[in-house]
């Protein structure tokens, strides 16, 4: 059966990528009723949670 990390894993880093430039390139785009950049932070979050899907998922692989 085929590991579901690692598509899992692309598809965060892949949307982390785009959610943290629209938070760093766009920062006056933030939620109504706050001033925190949430965009940055969600990014970097995904980045970091797409990279560890994806590294258990080549991991396992080998």
């Amino acid at each position: 059966m085929n590991d579901l990390r690692t598509p899992v894993g692309i598809l965060f880093l892949l949307f982390g990528v785009i959610v943290t430039a629209m938070g760093l390139f766009a920062p006056d785009n933030t939620a109504p009723l706050t001033e925190v950049n949430v965009n940055l932070y969600v990014g970097l979050f995904m980045l970091v949670f797409g990279g560890g899907m994806l590294w258990m998922g080549l991991r396992s692989a080998s």
